[in-house]
């Protein structure tokens, strides 16, 4: 069992903001993700920039892309992203579409994830390794936390099964240093953290204590 990324999330409004995040925790991290409000309000912008400052790691752009996917795939591969985010209720022409995009700017680096929000089925998530995407993230997602839902059995099978099926699976959603030992003896591929890290007091140290927290169960 591979010990788990740790992929830091800029979950900010503006492009300043995300940056000044990027550079505090940048080096600590495996992974630094482009949030999706961020890229709605500057655009892919925010993929060179973080591609510019950070050339050998990899950059994600959560578009969560329902549609046009190539189009959005190839605007953000160009500016350097590795891998995209597709929501788990666009079609998979839009997914297919997305990842011929990606891969023809990345190469083999180049990679769809999808988001997995509200109602998705088993039957679903093997339309989608069928279409070649072997990337899924589990949520807890911020209203869900905010309306008092914590991390459970119910959430750790389901990943498990994503696992069983042939996914690398990233999971992301209220996770703390605490949290991650409920993931042990889980495969998990990718630990996903926003908040939590950049808004630190001491982002960086808080990124080593994520490891920390890993390699203490992986």
């Amino acid at each position: 069992m591979a010990r788990p990324l740790l992929q830091v999330a800029l979950d900010h409004s503006d492009l300043q903001g995300a940056i000044k995040a990027a550079v505090s925790v940048g080096q600590e991290v495996d992974v630094i993700e482009a949030g999706t409000v961020c890229l709605l309000q500057v655009g892919s912008e925010l993929v060179e920039v973080l591609r510019s400052l950070f050339p050998e790691k990899i950059i994600v752009a959560d578009t969560k892309c329902a549609d046009a996917g190539g189009t959005v795939a190839k605007n953000n591969a160009q500016r350097g992203a590795d891998w995209m985010t597709c929501i788990c209720s666009a079609t998979i022409p839009t997914m297919k579409a997305a990842l011929k995009a990606i891969k023809e700017a990345r190469g083999d680096k180049g990679e769809i994830q999808v988001e997995l929000y509200g109602d998705w089925t088993y039957e679903q998530a093997q339309q989608w390794l069928d279409a070649g995407i072997s990337q899924a993230i589990y949520h807890q997602s911020r209203d869900a936390l905010l309306a008092g839902e914590t991390w459970g059995e119910k959430d750790l099978n389901k990943v498990k099964k994503l696992i069983e099926m042939g996914f690398r699976v990233s999971v992301t959603g209220g996770l703390s240093t605490e949290t991650l030992k409920l993931f042990k003896g889980v495969d998990v591929f990718t630990f996903i953290a926003g908040r939590g890290i950049t808004e630190a007091a001491d982002p960086a140290q808080a990124a080593r204590e994520f490891k920390a927290e890993i390699a203490k169960y992986w």
